[in-house]
This record gives structure tokens, C-alpha cells and sequence, in this order.
């Protein structure tokens, strides 16, 4: 029983790491969305740190898809 669980929670992380270092693919749609998302964002958004800590995280989205950024 414990060999099970070790091999559960062994794969769980190295499924986590892997992913962290496998960069995505480069989408078309996602980059328009993220780039959408970003310039609304802006738009409407608040002055203050949650604000700019959104804005960043879609901005870094939009730069992972684009082929182009």
C-alpha cells in the first residue's frame, strides 16, 4: 500500500515538473484571446497591485501563444 501511494505521489510531481518545462504551442485563437483579454483589461481595470498582477498574467499568456511576441 505504501509503494502505491509513493508511486502516485512520485508521478504526480514529475507530471507537474514536466509540464513546467514543456513550453506551449504556438495558437493562434489563444493568442487572440489572451491579447483581447489584455487590451479590455486595461480598459476597465483598477489601480492596484491584484489589478496589475492580472494584466501581467494575461500579458504573459498572449506572449506564450503568439508566434509572433
Amino acid at each position: 500500500m505504501k509503494s502505491i501511494i509513493l508511486i502516485l505521489i512520485s508521478s504526480f510531481f514529475v507530471t507537474h515538473a514536466f509540464a513546467d518545462i514543456v513550453p506551449p504551442k504556438k495558437d493562434k485563437r489563444m493568442c487572440e484571446l489572451f491579447t483581447k483579454k489584455a487590451v479590455e483589461y486595461k480598459k476597465t481595470m483598477r489601480n492596484d497591485e491584484y489589478a496589475m498582477v492580472t494584466l501581467h498574467s494575461y500579458e504573459k499568456r498572449a506572449k506564450l501563444y503568439c508566434p509572433d511576441k
